[in-house]
């Protein structure tokens, strides 16, 4: 391990502590305190000191070149190769699902928005399996894939969710993209985008819609001997698990429940489940295949010069609705109003002015501020309307409202065609 690993790992540390306590699992409980030091040793917020993208304009290979190692059971890294690509199956589960799965996801990078591996420029893809001895845990050290077996307690092997692939992979996207800093909102929004583009891998691999998805974040961790799902549920935070000793899933679905902590770089794997409900809310909204509508929107958003490193909440939300078109941008207002992720991290706010108090009888003005977002701009618009009129025109003034100017990166596409592809060419 390298003094600079930086560790994106996909089961949250309250859920290894909670496993830790456990004396009905005593196995698991030694594998998650291992687990734990780990990741403690390795996760103060810190940057990435990222090499700029190969050019494209050479020959580069679009093949997934894979390289999957083993650590025997060891915390060494990278391990002894075991599978190259275009090798045949080895017969250990570990090795050829963790091949099958970096594949996979570099199928849908390629296929839906034309990126060539994670760094779009042909990134060779490594990954290691079993790692350590019963390691409760998979996770994106900033170069490779690292993957533990489980302890066959709790945690199954980690090999076995594609979408766990997926999210994985995509912090490697993310940091090569929008680099979001690992702490706070902007790093729960670097959760949340890997929780939404593993699960658009797995819905892509599939063939499913967004009606049909699960939106489960890795379904089949758990072994039969605990009482839920997945480790996050999208499609409604905080009901992926209830057991009665490991608790129940903490994740809030919005902005009312927001968790304040310094544990987790600032609650990334907690809050993180407020983004990836509005994302689920925006990719019902519009139907049909997800990585066409609300994926191809938010990847806009992730390589857009109007998402920081720091950004927030409701500047990514901002930007997300910019990014929809006219078409669908009243979708996500809805979403992110469902999340309440608009406006300060919150819903818009409606608030009198100071001129209300001169106001005529049976009419006021409201004002609507939003900020974040693009460069720390506010925007400010003023409505006079009828004291009378219902919430339900409230939200009608709100959605009606402008939204910022919009910035593209040079030579991008359209979101609503898979970057210059028509939607059903995007298909598996």
């Amino acid at each position: 391990m390298t003094p600079t690993d930086s560790r994106r790992s996909v089961v949250p540390p309250y859920l290894l502590h909670a496993v830790a306590q456990a004396a009905e699992f005593p196995r698991a409980a030694s594998a998650a305190r291992t687990a734990l030091a780990s990741l403690e040793a390795v996760q103060a917020p810190k940057r990435q000191h990222l090499v700029p993208p190969r050019s494209l304009t050479g020959t580069v290979d679009r093949s997934p070149q894979r390289t999957i190692t083993d650590a025997h059971g060891t915390t060494t890294l990278p391990g002894a190769v075991v599978r190259r690509e275009g090798d045949a199956d080895t017969g250990d589960a570990a090795v050829d699902e963790a091949y099958a799965g970096l594949g996979a996801t570099h199928a849908f990078w390629l296929d839906v928005f034309g990126r060539v591996s994670i760094d779009g420029a042909g990134l060779p893809l490594d990954a290691t399996v079993h790692f350590g001895q019963d390691y409760d845990n998979a996770y994106w050290d900033g170069s490779r894939m690292v993957f533990g077996d489980g302890d066959d307690e709790v945690f199954r092997r980690f090999t076995i969710a594609l979408d766990v692939i997926g999210h994985e992979l995509a912090h490697g996207v993310t940091q090569y993209t929008a680099d979001l800093a690992y702490q706070g909102q902007s790093g729960a929004l670097n959760e949340s985008i890997s929780d939404v583009f593993g699960s658009l891998v797995a819905q892509y691999a599939a063939g499913q819609t967004a009606e049909q998805a699960s939106w489960l974040i890795g379904q089949g961790l758990f072994t039969d001997a605990v009482h839920g799902d997945a480790l996050r549920s999208m499609r409604a935070p905080g009901t992926a698990y209830d057991d009665p000793v490991l608790g129940k899933d903490p994740q809030p679905a919005t902005m009312a429940d927001f968790v304040v902590t310094t544990d987790d770089a600032g609650g990334v794997h907690t809050n993180s489940g407020i983004p990836n409900h509005a994302f689920f809310l925006a990719a019902t909204a519009i139907g049909g295949y997800a990585w066409q509508g609300a994926g191809a929107v938010w990847w806009d958003a992730l390589t857009s010069d109007a998402v920081t490193a720091s950004i927030d909440f409701a500047g990514f939300a901002a930007v997300t609705i910019d990014a929809a078109g006219v078409p669908v941008r009243r979708r996500f207002r809805g979403a992110h109003r469902g999340a309440g992720r608009l406006a300060d991290g919150g819903r818009p706010r409606l608030r009198r002015s100071s001129a209300t108090h001169r106001r005529t009888v049976g009419s006021m003005r409201i004002e609507v501020r939003r900020s974040g977002g693009f460069a720390g701009t506010t925007r400010h618009w003023r409505v006079d309307t009828d004291t009378s009129a219902d919430p339900a025109a409230w939200s009608e003034v709100v959605d009606a409202l402008p939204g910022p100017p919009r910035r593209r990166r040079p030579g991008r596409r359209s979101p609503t065609t898979s970057r210059g592809r028509s939607p059903s060419s995007a298909r598996p």
